[in-house]
């Protein structure tokens, strides 16, 4: 039999509220004649004259908002949906749990005018770009005209993560760039590269990607270089949906300090967002090509101290001005300009172009290209002349040409060895000072400028401690001088703990 529901009456309040006022104007009445008279609960009514309040002014203790916290909560979510910021779940739980911890804060209005007057020179992009350490870019190459697919490159094994946080500003100057390593702490070799920047931040995170407190870090980071260059009274921020851009204290820092943070619809970044319409691609390439460089001079393994200076040298090819202007611009943004951006949505389909025949010919003897085959060619020339009668003069002259052309390609490609060995020298030279760095650990998470970082290594350099004193060092000899053997107990030179002459002394007496 299925159960009952329980069939919810309707409140009564109002007869309640008409009994407690007869109570107090009639001061004969008694309760049970008025609950009776106004068809009351005798005991509801005697709890309510008491004071207690109504079912519905109280507020379950399963809830954990009150009716004014949920309002707040209702218009900031709808305030996010307006700029572009849906929240998840668990930003709503996050702002949930703010509420909850601070039960004075005031009601978020939905204030979101049309107009902030907003200048060209306060207008801010920012983005994060992931970089596998190991990884080259993909671009034209040369190869063979019988070839048929896309040539494959020799990758190097490491596909560690690491993400810069990159800021722009639409008159064409860069915020420093934001790096994030994957590491829990920071090592002192990272900040012994001599062309570092002393203005660059690196962080460290588990996985090498960003989170929340870093993304707030980066905030606090954007706030001081630029506060001092503001035109307006605001500074606008384009921003993506990631996940570090949606937290309470994310918004919260902006709103306090005149940030007004913009974010662009799913799927749309790749043509409104000006970092990856005109710098980030370049960026990758520039540094794929640095990898690249290291792959032919034979550094097989690129780590962290290996990505700094190849990205520095990315970065200074690809985050140029002419590419940040660009990159507003292709975005339709400064100056602000739809056009540009819904004509790029327009598809025009192309034929594609017809597929090159296979080259079926058999193969022929050519000119040597290699030792092996000039000595092969050179056999042939001397087995003709020992034959000379047999063969005629052309030929042999034709057979001499070609080995004259043959001594001349290895004489060339001589010299394109040298010019490889040259770089392949300088390259394991930079790697061996890299690897030459002591890694001492100089801080644990978090984030260092490089100058702070530089500072910090020094002191790890130097070996100083807390209490002033020095480390002890040991004296090793000079090259080729032998090793004098030392006693164990006395620590002196000329016999061992066996024969150590203090204790045949005490022995003796």
């Amino acid at each position: 039999m299925p159960q009952q529901q329980h069939q919810i009456e309707p409140s009564n309040e109002r007869q309640i509220q008409t009994a407690l006022r007869a109570l107090e104007e009639d001061a004969t009445l008694s309760l049970r004649r008025a609950a009776a008279i106004y068809n009351v609960s005798r005991t509801t009514l005697s709890y309510r004259r008491a004071g207690r309040p109504s079912q519905a002014d109280c507020w379950p203790k399963s809830m954990n908002l009150t009716k004014t916290e949920e309002g707040v909560v209702v218009e900031h979510i709808l305030e996010l949906i307006t700029r572009g910021f849906p929240p998840r779940l668990a930003a709503v739980a996050d702002i949930a749990n703010s509420l909850r911890a601070e039960r004075n804060l005031g009601q978020v209005g939905l204030n979101w005018p049309t107009k902030y007057g907003i200048q060209d020179e306060d207008t801010y992009n920012f983005d994060e770009a992931g970089f596998i350490v190991g990884q080259i870019s993909t671009g034209a190459v040369v190869t063979a005209s019988e070839r048929r697919g896309r040539p494959k490159a020799v990758q190097q094994g490491n596909r560690e993560w690491t993400t810069v946080i990159q800021g722009i500003n639409a008159t064409g100057w860069a915020i420093p760039p934001f790096i994030i390593f994957k590491g829990r702490y920071h090592l002192s070799a990272l900040y012994k590269e001599d062309n570092l920047p002393q203005d660059w931040v690196i962080a460290v995170s588990e996985n090498g990607w960003t989170t929340n407190e870093l993304g707030l870090q980066w905030l606090k980071y954007f706030d001081e270089h630029t506060k001092r260059r503001v035109v307006g009274a605001y500074r606008l921020l384009v921003i993506d949906g990631h996940e570090s851009h949606d937290s309470l204290e994310f918004q919260q820092y902006c709103k306090e300090n005149k940030i007004i943070t913009i974010c662009m619809p799913p799927h749309s970044s790749h043509l409104l967002q000006p970092l990856d319409v005109g710098c980030f691609s370049p960026l990758k390439t520039a540094y794929g090509r640095q990898a690249e460089n290291l792959m032919r001079n034979r550094i097989t393994h690129i780590t962290k101290l290996e990505f700094l200076p190849c990205f520095i040298r990315a970065y200074n090819a690809a985050i140029t001005p002419s590419n940040i202007q660009g990159g507003f611009q292709g975005a339709g943004l400064v100056p602000f300009d739809p056009e540009r951006v819904i004509t790029a949505l327009d598809v025009r389909l192309r034929t594609p172009s017809p597929l090159l025949p296979i080259n079926n010919e058999p193969w022929q003897s050519q000119t040597p290209s290699n030792t092996l085959a000039l000595g092969s060619q050179s056999t042939l020339v001397k087995a003709r002349i020992k034959r000379h009668i047999d063969s005629l003069p052309s030929s042999m002259v034709g057979a001499f040409e070609k080995v004259s052309k043959g001594a001349a390609i290895i004489a060339h490609k001589l010299v394109l060895a040298q010019k490889e060995i040259a770089e392949l020298r300088a390259a394991n030279e930079a790697a061996t000072r890299c690897r030459s760095h002591k890694r001492k650990r100089v801080q644990a998470e978090g984030t260092l400028i490089v100058e702070d970082g530089d500072r910090l290594a020094a002191l790890k350099d130097f070996g100083s401690r807390s209490d002033g004193k020095k480390p002890k060092t040991r004296v090793r000899a000079e090259a080729g001088e032998p090793s004098q053997r030392r006693c164990g107990r006395c620590n002196q030179t000329g016999y061992s703990a066996r024969t150590c002459k203090q204790v045949v002394e005490v022995n003796s007496e």
